[in-house]
């Protein structure tokens, strides 16, 4: 049992969730190493929401609100993590779920939606019968009506060629990604660089405060957007927190 009193307490209850999802079969080993990486991030940025990427996760919200056809999209590492707040963004923002893996067996899958439906999603896409072009490795599997017909691809925890090859196809790709200099995030369209935990819940609270916006309100949110000097400004945050590490 770890206190809330540990300073870490939330860094190490996260680490737990992805420990119990490679338990449950839903989080891949994989995810194991995936989270590390992303964790030593976050202590760069400060282990908080920064100034861009709360712009980013506006924009993000404003996106998907401005979608026709927005999917989300669903590995193991993010059904370990943010299951309930993934399931309350699509409410908000009537994106279906849609489970897609790299380290990919129909076992895998199924778990995942069912774990997902047994927290109360409703809408989740489960056919794999198409392919993105480009692509040579699972995660090309996609469901027709789902990732190959969207017009905007939420994609927390990202590889970068898929990015890409969503790009190629005309789509709009918000990526979660806590590594500013990864291929994912110097090639989506909007890059939120945060932890997972607090970005997702942080674009849903901003979807609530946009939705009542009309069109032309929304796009006025989106105007001027410009993802290189988002990626910029997280790298500067990150340089100021290295120059003030009291051990320089």
């Amino acid at each position: 049992m770890i206190p809330k009193s540990h300073p870490r307490y939330e860094s190490l209850m996260t680490r737990e969730l992805i420990v119990k999802g490679v338990r449950d079969g839903i989080t891949s080993i994989q995810g194991l190493i995936a989270q590390g990486r992303g964790e030593a991030f976050d202590y760069l940025i400060g282990e908080k929401s920064i100034e861009s990427a709360l712009y980013a996760q506006k924009v993000a919200a404003a996106k998907l609100l401005l979608a026709r056809k927005p999917v989300i999209s669903v590995n193991g590492n993010v059904a370990a993590l943010v299951p309930g707040e993934l399931i309350r963004l699509s409410e908000l923002v009537n994106a279906p779920l849609e489970v897609n893996l790299f380290h990919r067996t129909e076992e895998r899958v199924n778990k995942i939606i069912w774990h997902l439906r047994n927290l109360g999603a409703r809408n989740i896409l489960t056919r794999s019968n198409a392919l993105i072009p480009g692509l040579e490795h699972e995660r090309a599997k996609v469901d027709s009506d789902g990732i190959f017909a969207a017009d905007v691809v939420l994609v927390p925890l990202e590889d970068g060629d898929r990015c890409k090859a969503l790009l190629e196809m005309g789509k709009t790709v918000i990526a979660i990604d806590l590594n500013p200099l990864s291929r994912t995030a110097q090639c989506a369209t909007v890059t939120i660089v945060d932890n997972i935990i607090r970005a997702v819940p942080n674009i849903s609270k901003f979807t609530e405060e946009l939705k009542e916006l009309d069109e032309r309100e929304l796009k006025e949110i989106t105007r001027g957007y410009d993802n290189k000097e988002i990626l910029a400004l997280a790298i500067e945050e990150i340089n100021k927190n290295l120059k003030s590490f009291p051990g320089r």
